[in-house]
């Protein structure tokens, strides 16, 4: 399980910093959690340093991939106010 709890944790870490573009941002939100869940369940095995690497990964995956999702939201939403600002002055 710690090595599992690693992997996604890496690969989370890796998609976190394109979260805002679609795909990569439901795959972090899909693979964090479960590498949260299988880095706590991993802390009981004898691999502990490995399954927490997989854990504290994870986390800070969800953290960045998550203020990352919310940037990106917020410039979109700001964009197309902007577009609907500049189509509402048009005569």
């Amino acid at each position: 399980m710690g090595v599992t709890a690693l992997i996604f944790g890496i690969i989370s870490i890796v998609l976190s910093f394109l979260s805002g573009l679609g795909i990569p941002g439901i795959v972090v939100f899909v693979l964090g959690p479960a590498g949260i869940v299988l880095g706590a369940l991993g802390m009981k095995t004898p691999q502990k340093t490995i399954a927490t690497a997989g854990l504290v990964l994870s986390i800070v995956a969800l953290v960045i991939g998550g203020i990352l999702f919310a940037t990106c939201g917020c410039a979109v939403i700001n964009a197309c106010n902007e577009v609907v600002e500049q189509l509402n002055q048009l005569p």
